[in-house]
């Protein structure tokens, strides 16, 4: 029975949780679930493509994107902007697929408030040690732009108890296969599926 509406899976977490990663193992196993590509000002890492990873942006370009509406959300953080095309997004949720967001805390907060009937899932590191070496590996970032990720890690993780959900990334299979069990659950809510099936005796 197809669904008027597909779900909004919103994962996000602090910088270096590993929600690309995630991301990217959760599309291998699940193709019926759609990667909304975020924009962002910062520079691309070694091995990321344009429009794979993200859309990479100049700042007047992405403040333009602001201007005009364009994004269903966006933040700044550590002097970057992030931020979610809103045409993508709203067209694939209403021809009744599921879209996935990979966002930064502030920007899934944003979209908390437009989109409440969304799932939203906080991506937990095992430790604050645990994630200060998985920036640290990254081999992109100054210590002081550490100190400064690990401040802001801090004050996210305070965040979420705004959250439906909460998947530890302690390894990277065991989170996908979390974060499916959740996909599974919530397309058979009761609230999501309950006008189809009074369509049914109505007919």
């Amino acid at each position: 029975m197809k669904r008027e509406k597909g779900l909004l899976i919103v994962l996000s977490g602090p910088s270096g949780v590993g929600k690309g990663t995630v991301c990217g193992a959760l599309r291998k196993h699940d193709t019926h679930i759609r990667y909304s590509v975020s924009a962002t000002t910062r520079k691309p890492r070694k091995g990321e493509v344009e429009g794979i990873n993200y859309f990479f942006k100049e700042k007047q370009e992405f403040e333009r994107m602001i201007a005009e509406n364009e994004l269903l959300e966006y933040a700044q953080y550590v002097d970057n902007y992030y931020g979610t095309p809103r045409q993508y997004v709203e067209e694939t949720i209403a021809a009744g697929h599921d879209v996935i967001l990979e966002i930064e805390v502030q920007g899934a907060l944003q979209v908390k408030k437009t989109f409440p009937e969304g799932v939203f899932i906080f991506l937990m590191p095992p430790s604050l040690k645990e994630l200060r070496s998985r920036i640290e590996s990254r081999g992109t970032e100054s210590k002081d732009l550490i100190d400064s990720r690990m401040t802001v890690a801090k004050d996210e993780i305070e965040l979420m108890d705004k959250y439906d959900y909460v998947v530890e990334n302690d390894e990277v299979e065991s989170a996908v296969e979390r974060i499916k069990s959740i996909v599974t659950a919530e397309n058979c809510r009761k609230e999501r599926l309950i006008h189809l099936y009074k369509e049914l005796v109505e007919e």
